[in-house]
């Protein structure tokens, strides 16, 4: 664990902890970057021969844009090729695009949840290291646990339920259909409007500079973490460097270090 603003000695009690979902907890999805990258090049040039800058600068919006809905990638993408002009037969709608590039990320997807549900593979070999362990202790601290993601909200409760960690959680919220909404900012602002959390009562967790920014805005502690999705254990130093820049509080490659992270949050002596 790498702490990098220690926190105040004065604060109140963690009474709420909000997940991202896909990458912190999740690695169901794991490698979606390689099926958005090719994507929105073929959408954007038409099948024509890409270069260089087109390629560089696809790359440099995904890796900014990790964590937010993907409606507002595909929004981007609309944009992009309006600038770019070179597939004439390209749609205009970013819905269509954002459903054909779903069509494509749920055939892996979909295999991976085969391979659970068949036996062929626990769902600890797409969890985390120790997330489940995380979840637990924090639901054993009297900590009211919340998930939201970019992810369709039909599938990132799907997805909760296949690797059986659903029920730690008060509410999943994962993109509203039909709706360019972030459901990350709505459960803070839940937390923090309806519920009457203070922010530092709120634990902000994830993998993505969007929610970890998100939980700095309102007061939160926020945690970065930084993990190897595709070992599940260990540090990914371009996510660790994305979360620095966002402002998380501190680092974690996974949660073998429940006990750690615990007593840092002052949830355990």
């Amino acid at each position: 664990m790498e702490i990098l603003e220690e926190l105040s000695k004065d604060r109140p009690r963690i009474r709420a902890a909000l997940f991202d979902f896909d990458g912190t907890i999740s690695t169901l999805r794991h490698g979606w970057e390689s099926i958005m990258e090719p994507f929105m090049i073929e959408m954007i040039t038409g099948g024509t021969p890409s270069d260089d800058e087109l390629i560089r600068e696809v790359r440099e919006y995904i890796d900014a844009s990790t964590g937010i809905q993907t409606i507002f990638q595909m929004q981007w993408l609309a944009d992009a090729v309006k600038r770019y002009r070179r597939n004439p037969y390209a749609p205009e709608d970013p819905w269509q695009y954002k459903a054909e590039y779903n069509r494509r990320l749920m055939e892996p997807v979909k295999k991976r949840i085969t391979t659970i549900l068949s036996g062929g593979k626990s769902p600890e070999g797409y969890l985390i290291k120790d997330s489940m362990k995380f979840l637990k202790a924090l639901d054993e601290c009297g900590v009211d646990i919340y998930a939201a993601s970019g992810t369709d909200d039909v599938d990132v409760v799907n997805e909760a339920h296949v690797l059986g960690v659903d029920g730690y959680f008060k509410e999943i919220a994962g993109a509203p259909e039909g709706r360019a909404d972030c459901s990350k900012e709505a459960v803070l602002k839940r937390l923090i409007n309806d519920y009457g959390l203070r922010g530092p009562e709120v634990v902000v967790i994830g993998d993505g500079k969007v929610e970890i920014a998100l939980g700095r805005e309102v007061g939160a502690v926020t945690i970065g973490v930084a993990s190897n999705e595709e070992k599940r254990c260990g540090v990914n130093p371009t996510k660790r460097q994305r979360l620095i820049t966002a402002g998380a509080h501190a680092i974690v490659g996974d949660f073998e270090k429940t006990c750690e992270i615990l007593k840092w949050l002052g949830l355990e002596e």
